[in-house]
């Protein structure tokens, strides 16, 4: 990427816009391709979901995620640019995309600000391949026209266009020049009161509960066997509300509930949202240093301090969610061994307490070593144990034929990459598929030996709870 030592405050005019994107033009034109041109600039404090809300499209692409608890968040709308990809091969094209998409692109602007500079929304499905009628591609790649980000006080607004030989950069200039203009000085409007629902949503489940039970049994006959150490087995649920439901309105829901969540919404540009709040961090790249974490074993919250220490005790000395934990932790450590990273993690998993559930957590540190990309990773440890299961090879297979729906991005990663080549993916759990009226959402557990239909039936049951309470709300 080419970085113009260019300050687009200093020189900001629609005449000095205007010149620079003619000069753009006029590269695209030499280069006999579009090129992306990307500028970046720092902003009085703004709420990127806030601001997603104001220009909020069905029928646009949009990426939002943050996390509370740590001061961040990231919204994009519109595309200006998509990739899409499919098969065993899909981390590796998208990366390809990236790199030769920012090999001729232009950047003006603090790149170094937080979030500066172009950015690349990605999701990636559960499983390679996607069915014909499902609502989100296998991966998807896209640049947003408008990009909104907070961190550590600051925000910083990113407008991103692509010039060809005949675009009309007077038109294009005018409309960055307004929203530039418009980002200084935001004027968010108040909210429209809630509508009242006739009725309650009503929920119902896919394939049943009996036919979960039954999925569950087969898995425990086939551990038994020595053919899988463990599998997650998922429930979906089918939702119908009175009236189309906002999917930024539920995730405004989800983000209060839980701050220690990573919250997210992904829009495909038909109609269709994938929200969530996930409590785990797939993988994140900063300042050269990489960190991912194995999250497994589940149990539930307290209603006073005893029951909670409690609780969160018997959860630590549980064999079987020990178990089940040391199963993510070492398949981490296995599928990035071959690139090179010295992998720095606890012997022992510490609690990781969310508002409804705790679990059994593992950070996992390294330094990035030289040529190792941010995809190349994501392709080694995506399905994690923690939402597949391990042998990968049988477990994952397996999930398809067991489970009574497809899974979408359900147990999939949705993120972003920057242009020096860091970023943070997230699972996509504790989550739904939005739709206009109708919501489908998701809970899974993992099974290992000594688990019962009983017992994962009632955990998913559990991390159902925050999608139903969110979805009734709106």
């Amino acid at each position: 990427m080419t970085i113009l030592p260019l300050d687009p405050v200093s020189n900001a005019s629609p005449e000095a816009l205007t010149a620079f994107l003619s000069e753009c033009r006029d590269t695209a034109a030499q280069a006999g391709r579009p090129l992306l041109v990307s500028i970046t600039i720092q902003v009085d404090s703004l709420d990127p979901l806030a601001v997603l809300e104001s220009i909020f499209e069905s029928k646009e692409r949009h990426f939002y995620a943050e996390r509370p608890s740590e001061g961040w968040a990231i919204a994009g709308a519109e595309s200006v640019m998509t990739f899409s990809a499919s098969g065993p091969d899909r981390f590796a094209e998208c990366q390809w995309f990236i790199d030769r998409t920012l090999e001729d692109a232009i950047a003006v602007g603090e790149q170094a600000a937080p979030f500066g500079g172009p950015h690349f929304f990605a999701a990636f499905s559960f499983l390679d391949t996607v069915g014909e009628a499902e609502p989100f591609e296998a991966a998807c790649v896209f640049v947003p026209r408008w990009q909104v980000a907070h961190r550590d006080g600051g925000t910083t607004a990113v407008a991103n266009l692509v010039l060809d030989g005949d675009s009309p950069v007077e038109a294009l200039a005018a409309r960055v020049w307004n929203a530039h203009a418009k980002f200084r000085s935001f004027d968010f409007q108040a909210p429209e009161p809630p509508r009242e629902r006739s009725t309650p949503p009503s929920i119902k489940d896919v394939g049943g509960r009996r036919s979960y039970e039954s999925a569950v049994s087969r898995a425990l006959e086939g551990i038994a066997k020595g053919e899988l150490e463990k599998i997650v087995l998922a429930r979906a649920k089918d939702v119908r509300a009175s009236a189309p439901l906002h999917p930024l309105g539920v995730l405004n829901a989800l983000r209060q509930r839980f701050p220690d969540c990573n919250a997210f919404s992904v829009a495909n540009g038909r109609g269709q949202s994938f929200i969530g709040a996930s409590p785990e961090r797939l993988l994140r790249v900063n300042d050269g240093v990489v960190l991912t974490e194995a999250l497994a074993g589940s149990t539930e919250r307290g209603a006073t301090a005893s029951e909670d220490a409690s609780l969160g005790r018997r959860l630590l000395q549980s064999e079987k969610d020990l178990r089940e934990q040391r199963i993510v932790l070492e398949s981490i450590v296995r599928r990035l061994a071959p690139l090179g990273l010295e992998l720095r993690y606890s012997a022992r998993p510490s609690l990781k307490r969310l508002s409804n559930v705790q679990h059994l957590h593992t950070p996992v540190e390294a330094r990035l070593p030289r040529n190792v990309r941010l995809l190349e990773m994501l392709g080694r440890l995506h399905p994690t144990p923690a939402v597949g299961g391990t042998p990968r090879e049988q477990a994952v297979p397996l999930i398809a034929k067991l489970e009574a729906f497809p899974r979408g991005l359900y147990g999939g990663a949705v993120g972003w990459i920057d242009s020096r080549g860091g970023g943070e993916f997230i699972v996509a759990l504790r989550s739904a598929l939005v739709d206009g009226p109708r919501a489908r959402i998701y809970a899974g557990a993992g099974i290992v030996e000594g688990s019962t239909p009983e017992d994962e039936l009632a955990e998913t049951e559990l991390k159902f709870r925050a999608m139903q309470d969110a979805l009734r709300g709106v």
